[in-house]
Protein backbone atom coordinates (compact mmCIF):
# COMPACT_ATOMS: atom_id res chain seq x y z
CA UNK A 1 0.00 0.00 0.00
CA UNK A 2 0.96 3.42 -0.66
CA UNK A 3 0.14 5.88 1.54
CA UNK A 4 -1.06 9.78 -0.27
CA UNK A 5 -0.73 13.01 1.41
CA UNK A 6 -2.91 15.93 -0.02
CA UNK A 7 -1.84 19.63 0.70
CA UNK A 8 -4.08 22.54 -0.42
CA UNK A 9 -2.21 25.36 -0.04
CA UNK A 10 -0.21 28.30 -2.02
CA UNK A 11 2.88 27.93 -4.46
CA UNK A 12 6.03 29.34 -2.99
CA UNK A 13 8.46 30.27 -5.90
CA UNK A 14 11.15 30.67 -3.54
CA UNK A 15 10.34 26.95 -2.86
CA UNK A 16 10.85 26.98 0.77
CA UNK A 17 7.36 27.27 1.82
CA UNK A 18 3.78 26.02 0.95
CA UNK A 19 3.39 23.66 -1.62
CA UNK A 20 6.58 23.25 -2.67
CA UNK A 21 7.85 22.43 1.44
CA UNK A 22 5.13 20.44 1.98
CA UNK A 23 5.64 18.21 -1.17
CA UNK A 24 9.52 17.90 -0.38
CA UNK A 25 8.50 16.63 3.45
CA UNK A 26 6.16 14.20 1.37
CA UNK A 27 8.77 12.53 -0.24
CA UNK A 28 11.62 12.95 2.11
CA UNK A 29 8.82 10.81 4.74
CA UNK A 30 7.92 8.25 1.72
CA UNK A 31 4.47 9.49 1.31
CA UNK A 32 3.11 10.02 -2.51
CA UNK A 33 2.55 14.05 -2.08
CA UNK A 34 -0.42 15.49 -4.34
CA UNK A 35 -1.51 18.84 -4.47
CA UNK A 36 -3.86 21.44 -5.14
CA UNK A 37 -2.82 25.21 -5.62
CA UNK A 38 -4.73 28.07 -4.07
CA UNK A 39 -2.51 30.82 -5.08
CA UNK A 40 0.45 32.08 -7.00
CA UNK A 41 2.65 33.75 -4.82
CA UNK A 42 5.98 35.59 -6.08
CA UNK A 43 8.58 35.27 -3.44
CA UNK A 44 11.96 35.06 -1.91
CA UNK A 45 14.05 34.87 1.22
CA UNK A 46 13.88 38.66 1.27
CA UNK A 47 9.53 38.59 1.38
CA UNK A 48 6.38 38.22 -0.36
CA UNK A 49 6.85 40.14 -3.79
CA UNK A 50 2.91 39.30 -5.12
CA UNK A 51 0.01 37.09 -4.37
CA UNK A 52 -1.97 35.57 -7.82
CA UNK A 53 -4.73 33.93 -6.31
CA UNK A 54 -6.77 31.03 -7.75
CA UNK A 55 -10.58 31.24 -8.81
CA UNK A 56 -12.70 29.26 -6.77
CA UNK A 57 -13.90 27.01 -9.69
CA UNK A 58 -9.88 26.13 -10.30
CA UNK A 59 -9.52 24.94 -6.56
CA UNK A 60 -12.41 23.31 -7.31
CA UNK A 61 -11.67 21.03 -9.87
CA UNK A 62 -8.25 20.19 -8.67
CA UNK A 63 -10.07 18.86 -5.60
CA UNK A 64 -12.50 17.25 -7.87
CA UNK A 65 -9.93 15.88 -9.68
CA UNK A 66 -7.84 14.08 -6.46
CA UNK A 67 -11.24 13.24 -5.24
CA UNK A 68 -12.36 11.13 -8.25
CA UNK A 69 -8.97 9.41 -8.51
CA UNK A 70 -6.81 9.24 -5.98
CA UNK A 71 -8.15 9.60 -2.65
CA UNK A 72 -5.90 10.54 0.16
CA UNK A 73 -4.99 9.28 3.31
CA UNK A 74 -4.76 12.47 5.06
CA UNK A 75 -4.94 15.84 3.86
CA UNK A 76 -3.29 19.30 4.93
CA UNK A 77 -4.52 23.08 4.42
CA UNK A 78 -1.88 25.96 4.53
CA UNK A 79 -2.52 29.47 2.85
CA UNK A 80 -6.37 29.66 1.51
CA UNK A 81 -6.17 33.16 0.97
CA UNK A 82 -10.27 33.68 1.00
CA UNK A 83 -13.58 32.72 2.86
CA UNK A 84 -14.55 31.99 -0.82
CA UNK A 85 -11.66 29.15 -1.14
CA UNK A 86 -12.22 28.02 2.35
CA UNK A 87 -15.20 27.39 1.94
CA UNK A 88 -15.02 25.36 -0.86
CA UNK A 89 -12.44 23.02 0.50
CA UNK A 90 -14.18 22.49 3.70
CA UNK A 91 -17.62 21.12 1.27
CA UNK A 92 -15.06 18.91 -0.70
CA UNK A 93 -13.42 17.69 2.60
CA UNK A 94 -16.45 16.81 4.32
CA UNK A 95 -18.33 15.70 1.27
CA UNK A 96 -15.56 12.98 0.51
CA UNK A 97 -15.34 11.98 4.72
CA UNK A 98 -11.63 12.97 4.31
CA UNK A 99 -10.98 12.35 8.36
CA UNK A 100 -7.31 13.06 8.66
CA UNK A 101 -7.43 17.09 7.89
CA UNK A 102 -4.48 19.19 9.35
CA UNK A 103 -5.27 22.69 8.96
CA UNK A 104 -2.42 24.94 8.96
CA UNK A 105 -3.46 28.35 9.37
CA UNK A 106 -1.29 30.33 7.48
CA UNK A 107 -2.27 34.08 8.09
CA UNK A 108 1.21 35.94 8.03
CA UNK A 109 4.69 35.35 5.82
CA UNK A 110 7.93 35.27 7.50
CA UNK A 111 8.24 39.04 6.01
CA UNK A 112 5.10 40.63 7.85
CA UNK A 113 2.78 39.72 4.15
CA UNK A 114 -0.47 38.87 4.81
CA UNK A 115 -1.34 35.86 3.09
CA UNK A 116 -4.85 35.41 4.38
CA UNK A 117 -8.07 38.02 3.96
CA UNK A 118 -9.28 39.47 7.56
CA UNK A 119 -12.89 38.28 6.93
CA UNK A 120 -11.35 34.87 5.92
CA UNK A 121 -10.32 34.09 9.77
CA UNK A 122 -14.07 33.61 10.86
CA UNK A 123 -14.29 30.72 7.85
CA UNK A 124 -11.39 29.46 9.46
CA UNK A 125 -12.94 29.00 12.67
CA UNK A 126 -16.38 28.20 11.58
CA UNK A 127 -15.93 26.17 8.53
CA UNK A 128 -12.41 24.31 8.51
CA UNK A 129 -12.20 23.92 12.64
CA UNK A 130 -15.15 21.64 13.25
CA UNK A 131 -13.59 19.25 10.39
CA UNK A 132 -9.86 19.29 12.02
CA UNK A 133 -8.56 16.56 12.37
CA UNK A 134 -5.27 18.02 13.88
CA UNK A 135 -4.53 22.26 13.84
CA UNK A 136 -1.53 23.88 13.92
CA UNK A 137 -1.37 27.44 14.36
CA UNK A 138 1.58 29.18 15.87
CA UNK A 139 1.37 31.74 18.75
CA UNK A 140 -0.16 34.74 16.50
CA UNK A 141 -2.57 32.74 14.43
CA UNK A 142 -3.70 31.34 18.13
CA UNK A 143 -3.97 34.96 19.26
CA UNK A 144 -6.17 35.82 15.96
CA UNK A 145 -8.34 32.94 15.87
CA UNK A 146 -9.00 32.86 19.93
CA UNK A 147 -9.15 36.59 20.47
CA UNK A 148 -6.48 35.96 23.82
CA UNK A 149 -2.98 37.29 24.40
CA UNK A 150 -0.58 34.38 24.43
CA UNK A 151 2.60 35.56 26.66
CA UNK A 152 2.82 31.96 29.14
CA UNK A 153 2.19 28.80 28.45
CA UNK A 154 -0.47 29.05 30.59
CA UNK A 155 -1.77 31.51 28.21
CA UNK A 156 -0.99 28.92 25.37
CA UNK A 157 -2.94 25.80 27.36
CA UNK A 158 -6.16 28.01 27.38
CA UNK A 159 -6.34 28.83 23.79
CA UNK A 160 -5.56 25.56 22.96
CA UNK A 161 -8.61 24.78 25.05
CA UNK A 162 -10.75 27.79 23.09
CA UNK A 163 -9.48 26.44 19.84
CA UNK A 164 -11.03 22.65 20.81
CA UNK A 165 -13.91 23.87 21.45
CA UNK A 166 -14.24 25.28 17.94
CA UNK A 167 -14.17 21.22 16.81
CA UNK A 168 -10.78 20.43 16.32
CA UNK A 169 -10.01 16.99 17.45
CA UNK A 170 -6.40 17.52 18.55
CA UNK A 171 -4.76 21.56 19.26
CA UNK A 172 -0.93 21.53 18.39
CA UNK A 173 0.12 25.67 19.33
CA UNK A 174 3.81 25.72 18.09
CA UNK A 175 6.30 27.58 19.96
CA UNK A 176 8.51 29.00 16.86
CA UNK A 177 7.49 32.53 18.51
CA UNK A 178 8.05 32.12 21.87
CA UNK A 179 10.07 34.23 24.24
CA UNK A 180 11.75 31.32 25.42
CA UNK A 181 15.56 31.72 24.28
CA UNK A 182 16.97 28.38 24.87
CA UNK A 183 13.58 25.73 23.96
CA UNK A 184 10.98 25.65 21.48
CA UNK A 185 7.99 24.09 23.20
CA UNK A 186 5.43 22.80 21.39
CA UNK A 187 1.86 22.04 22.75
CA UNK A 188 -0.41 19.67 22.03
CA UNK A 189 -4.02 18.97 23.36
CA UNK A 190 -5.76 16.35 22.44
CA UNK A 191 -9.04 16.75 24.98
CA UNK A 192 -7.66 14.99 27.54
CA UNK A 193 -3.89 16.00 28.59
CA UNK A 194 -1.54 18.30 27.56
CA UNK A 195 1.92 17.33 26.13
CA UNK A 196 4.99 18.79 25.22
CA UNK A 197 7.26 18.61 22.50
CA UNK A 198 10.40 20.09 23.11
CA UNK A 199 13.95 20.88 21.20
CA UNK A 200 17.26 23.33 21.91
CA UNK A 201 16.39 26.67 19.46
CA UNK A 202 18.74 27.30 17.41
CA UNK A 203 19.84 30.67 16.77
CA UNK A 204 19.17 31.68 12.94
CA UNK A 205 16.78 33.54 10.59
CA UNK A 206 16.86 30.76 8.44
CA UNK A 207 13.01 29.64 8.99
CA UNK A 208 11.22 30.03 5.91
CA UNK A 209 8.62 27.41 5.60
CA UNK A 210 8.95 25.95 9.26
CA UNK A 211 4.87 26.32 10.06
CA UNK A 212 4.53 24.52 6.66
CA UNK A 213 7.19 21.68 6.96
CA UNK A 214 6.31 20.87 10.56
CA UNK A 215 2.19 20.42 9.96
CA UNK A 216 2.89 18.66 6.26
CA UNK A 217 5.52 16.26 7.98
CA UNK A 218 2.55 15.07 10.92
CA UNK A 219 0.36 14.88 7.73
CA UNK A 220 2.72 12.33 6.24
CA UNK A 221 2.99 10.36 9.19
CA UNK A 222 -1.00 9.98 9.99
CA UNK A 223 -1.19 9.45 5.86
CA UNK A 224 1.15 5.95 7.16
CA UNK A 225 -1.47 5.21 9.56
CA UNK A 226 0.59 6.84 13.11
CA UNK A 227 -1.41 8.54 15.66
CA UNK A 228 -1.48 11.66 16.41
CA UNK A 229 1.05 11.70 19.28
CA UNK A 230 3.87 9.67 16.98
CA UNK A 231 3.08 12.07 14.27
CA UNK A 232 3.58 15.01 15.56
CA UNK A 233 7.11 13.18 17.45
CA UNK A 234 8.32 12.56 13.98
CA UNK A 235 7.32 15.71 13.05
CA UNK A 236 9.40 17.39 16.03
CA UNK A 237 12.50 15.68 14.70
CA UNK A 238 12.37 16.25 11.01
CA UNK A 239 12.00 20.19 11.43
CA UNK A 240 14.57 19.78 14.21
CA UNK A 241 17.11 18.36 11.51
CA UNK A 242 15.99 20.42 8.96
CA UNK A 243 16.70 24.17 10.78
CA UNK A 244 20.34 22.49 12.52
CA UNK A 245 21.46 21.64 8.78
CA UNK A 246 21.65 24.82 7.86
CA UNK A 247 21.66 25.63 3.68
CA UNK A 248 22.60 29.02 3.83
CA UNK A 249 21.01 30.25 0.84
CA UNK A 250 19.41 33.79 0.32
CA UNK A 251 19.47 36.92 1.47
CA UNK A 252 16.76 37.15 4.01
CA UNK A 253 15.12 34.28 6.09
CA UNK A 254 16.46 31.22 4.26
CA UNK A 255 14.26 27.73 3.88
CA UNK A 256 15.23 24.68 5.97
CA UNK A 257 17.18 21.87 4.99
CA UNK A 258 14.35 19.01 3.87
CA UNK A 259 16.90 16.55 3.04
CA UNK A 260 18.82 16.92 6.82
CA UNK A 261 16.60 14.42 8.76
CA UNK A 262 17.24 11.52 5.95
CA UNK A 263 20.86 12.57 5.79
CA UNK A 264 21.65 12.51 9.38
CA UNK A 265 20.06 8.93 9.92
CA UNK A 266 17.70 9.67 12.58
CA UNK A 267 15.26 7.17 13.74
CA UNK A 268 11.55 7.19 12.51
CA UNK A 269 10.94 5.10 15.07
Amino acid sequence: MISKALTIAGSDSGGGAGIQADLKTFQELEVYGMSVITAVTAQNTLGVQAVYPMTVEAVGEQLYSIATDLQPDAIKTGMLFSSEIIEKVAEVVEKNSWMKLVVDPVMIAKGGASLLKEEAVEAVKTKLMPLAYVVTPNIPEAEALTGITIETMEDRKVAAEKLKAMGAVNVVIKGGHSTDDKHVIDLLYDGEAFHEFKSIRKPTKNTHGTGCTFAAAITAELAKGRTVHDAIRVAKKFISAAIDEQLQIGAGHGPTNHWAFRMSGVSIQ
